[in-house]
C-alpha cells in the first residue's frame, strides 16, 4: 500500500467520510430503500448465499443484507475506522487488503459487492482484483460493481471529490473489462432518484426530463442517442460463466 493510502485510510471514516463513531441505523434504512430497486433481480434467491462486501466501507450494504435475511454476509475493508462501524452490524468483518484477501481465501462466493472500490484502484490493480474476483466466485456467481460515471456531465463532480480516486469508467469501459474477465449477461444501471414518496417521486420524474434533454443534446452533438446511462454514479453487474 502507498504512503498516502496509508495516512488517509488510517482517517477515512472520520475525516473523508463524516462518519461518527456509532452505526448509524436510520441513515443505513434509508439509503437500502433505493437500492432495493437499484439491485432488483441480481440478489441470490437463497437467503443463505455466500456473499462478500469488499470495501465494506460503514456497514451499510452489510445491513442491507442482514435486515434482508441473508445469514452468510462477509465484509472486508482496510480503513480500521471503517471495520469498528462495521462490525457493528455483524462481526464477520475482516481489516485488511481486498486483493491480498481475495488471492488467499479459500471460500467461494455466490455473489461479490463492491460498491465505490474499484476507482481507488490503479489499472493494474484492477486487472487483478478482476482476476482475483473471477477465480473465488463460483460458476454463475454474480459480481456487483458500482462507480463514478464518466459519461456522466456531473460524474467528474464525484470522482474529484475523493483524494484516493484512481481511475475512471464509463459503463462501456467497465463493461469491456467484464468481457476480458469471461463475464457474461452484463447490465449497466442507472442510480437514479426512487419514487417511493411523493418528493422523490417528483425528482424522479424531473430526473427523467432532464435525462432526455442531455440524450438529446448527445444525438444533436455525435449523432448517436444510445447512451443512456447518465447519473454521476453508475452500477453494474456480470455473472460468471
Amino acid at each position: 500500500m502507498t504512503d498516502y493510502r496509508r495516512r488517509i485510510y488510517s482517517k477515512y471514516a472520520s475525516c473523508f467520510q463524516g462518519s461518527k463513531q456509532t452505526f448509524d441505523v436510520f441513515a443505513a434504512n434509508k439509503w437500502g430503500r433505493a437500492y432495493d430497486s437499484y439491485l432488483k433481480g441480481w440478489l441470490p434467491s437463497k437467503k443463505d448465499a455466500n456473499i462478500l462486501d469488499i470495501a465494506c466501507g460503514s456497514g451499510r450494504l452489510l445491513h442491507f443484507l442482514k435486515t434482508r435475511g441473508y445469514t452468510c454476509i462477509t465484509g472486508i475493508d482496510i480503513s480500521p475506522e471503517q471495520v469498528s462501524l462495521a462490525k457493528q452490524v455483524t462481526e464477520n468483518v475482516i481489516q485488511g487488503n481486498i486483493i491480498e484477501f481475495l488471492k488467499t481465501t479459500k471460500k467461494k462466493y455466490d455473489l461479490i459487492i463492491g460498491l465505490d472500490i474499484i476507482e481507488h484502484l490503479q489499472k493494474d490493480e484492477i486487472l487483478c482484483l478482476l482476476g482475483s474476483i473471477n477465480t473465488v466466485l463460483k460458476k454463475n456467481g454474480r459480481l456487483v460493481l458500482q462507480s463514478p460515471n464518466g459519461s456522466s456531465p456531473f460524474g467528474t463532480t464525484v470522482f474529484f471529490g475523493d483524494f484516493t480516486h484512481e481511475t475512471c469508467f464509463t459503463p462501456k469501459s467497465l463493461q469491456c473489462l467484464l468481457n476480458l474477465y469471461n463475464f457474461y449477461k452484463i447490465e449497466s444501471r442507472e442510480t437514479r432518484p426512487v419514487p417511493l414518496s411523493f418528493i422523490s417521486s417528483i425528482r424522479y420524474i424531473i430526473w427523467q426530463m432532464i435525462r432526455l434533454a442531455m440524450k438529446l443534446r448527445n444525438l444533436v452533438e455525435t449523432g448517436d442517442g444510445s447512451n443512456c446511462i447518465l447519473t454521476r454514479v453508475f452500477i453494474v453487474s456480470g455473472v460468471k460463466k
